[in-house]
């Protein structure tokens, strides 16, 4: 097992790993740029270094910075959290070269889904569920408008070096195809440096569902069960739930094992997420991170287990401490992201917290690294707090959430909060009777109060 690990990342996600290395006798190392030097995670754990100023590139990013970190410090390992360097493969390389370990897939694994041309043609070929469409990327109009016609309107042209709904655009109809071709083509060259684009059939109402997949890298695999993630702003997740309200035990244990006999197949190593889209009894595949994900903890609050203590265990050259067989879902979990933005535009609201009061009591947790007089500075994503919840089913798991709400107290910043108290009052958001467009829809329709 490792001695030491350094925690290539900030915020909440550190403050999780640095907790979960505790409990298992690990020293942790936490990075920071100097925006970040009162940081909840750099006081927590047992040592940190400064690896530059505020701007991500030249801290959070800079590979230079964080090798030269683990090689003050002596760590061993890595783990990268999720966002910044967690899904770089060259990353990886460079990680393993320097005779470190990173905890987490190989940089093939990583290299391969973060294409999202090459990670679908690998989910055919693995037997997973695709959606209909191109085969790769379409290299100019007259190929988008020709598949247009083969598969069906309405359809999706997405970047393939894409993500968080940049480079995406729908064509409803063939007129509109031109347009939206062009539009995502520059939005993908602006966005990623890449402007090639794929093709495939635009669901009017699916659901976002994904199975958590957990590999030794030898081999074998699980699945965790699904979560639904179809509360979206923007293609951003807002409300996450496990398990799903519209999935069988019947189509989770279909998809369920589909899902974790590919990555055994590949030998993956550690936590995957593979997403779907799912309607009318099917599921889509459209992409897979490889990485843990920022709703992990409703997974983990169903099957009573711990995905950064595992990913630790596997890197390190351990077993798996579960089999399949072992991982029953117990009661319904929930969470909602607390990001510090100004309601109703979603502008961040960066800012300096005069009082912070986390929730608490049976089957609640917080999971944050704010703190009274803590400033939270404008250079970094608004996500300052997830809730989670856990219930013995999803009323009880509801209700909980309504009352944990309540208790939340974020005052000198302005918070997402008023937006879940009014999703609660939603008869749809009760009974589970929605899908990736509702939320939008919702929002277009009435805002709550900021």
């Amino acid at each position: 097992m490792f001695e030491k690990i350094l925690i290539a990342n900030r915020g909440e996600i550190a403050l999780r790993v640095v907790r979960a290395a505790r409990e298992m006798g690990i020293g942790t190392v936490a990075v920071h740029s100097t925006a970040d030097a009162d940081a909840m995670h750099v006081r927590m754990a047992d040592e940190s270094v400064c690896i530059g100023p505020p701007a991500s590139p030249q801290s959070y990013l800079s590979v230079p910075a964080i090798i030269s970190a683990c090689e003050i410090t002596g760590a061993e390992a890595i783990h990268p959290g999720y966002g910044f360097l967690s899904e770089n493969a060259q990353f990886v390389q460079i990680v393993e070269d320097h005779d470190l370990t990173f905890i987490g897939p190989s940089a093939e694994h990583i290299r391969v889904m973060g294409d999202k041309i090459t990670a679908k043609d690998t989910m055919k070929e693995l037997g997973v569920p695709c959606v209909p469409g191109s085969d790769g990327g379409v290299p100019d109009l007259a190929a988008a408008q020709r598949i247009g016609e083969e598969i069906g309107y309405p359809v999706i042209v997405k970047a393939t070096a894409g993500g968080g709904g940049r480079g995406m655009k729908v064509a409803q109809t063939a007129k509109d195809m031109e347009n939206a071709f062009g539009t995502a083509r520059s939005e993908a060259k602006a966005a990623f440096g890449n402007d090639e684009v794929y093709i495939e059939k635009y669901l009017t109402t699916p659901r976002h569902i994904e199975i958590q997949v957990f590999g030794d890298g030898k081999g074998k695999a699980v699945h965790l069960g699904e979560r639904d993630c179809s509360l979206q702003r923007r293609h951003q997740k807002v409300f996450e739930e496990a398990p799903g309200p519209a999935i069988s035990a019947e189509e989770r244990a279909r998809i369920g094992k589909v899902c974790a006999d590919a990555v055994a197949k590949i030998n993956y190593i550690g936590a995957g997420t593979i997403e779907f889209l799912y309607e009318k009894g099917e599921f889509y595949f459209i992409e897979m991170n490889t990485r843990l994900q920022v709703e992990h903890p409703v997974t983990e609050g169903i099957f009573g287990v711990d995905l950064v203590r595992e990913q630790i265990r596997v890197a390190a050259g351990l077993p798996m401490s579960f089999a399949q067989e072992d991982l029953q879902i117990n009661g319904h979990a929930i969470e909602v992201r607390i990001n510090a933005e100004r309601l109703p535009d979603f502008a961040p609201s960066p800012g300096r917290i005069t009082q912070y009061h986390a929730p608490g009591g049976l089957g609640v947790r917080m999971d944050s690294a704010l703190y009274d007089g803590y400033s939270i500075p404008p250079y970094y994503d608004s996500l300052i707090g997830k809730l989670i919840v856990h219930g013995r089913d999803r009323v009880e798991a509801l209700a909980r959430l309504d009352r944990a709400l309540g208790e939340l107290i974020v005052d000198g910043v302005d918070t997402t909060v008023p937006l879940f108290h009014a999703l609660l009052q939603e008869e749809d958001v009760h009974t589970g009777r929605y899908n990736i467009h509702w939320l939008e829809d919702w929002l277009d329709k009435q805002m709550p109060p900021g």
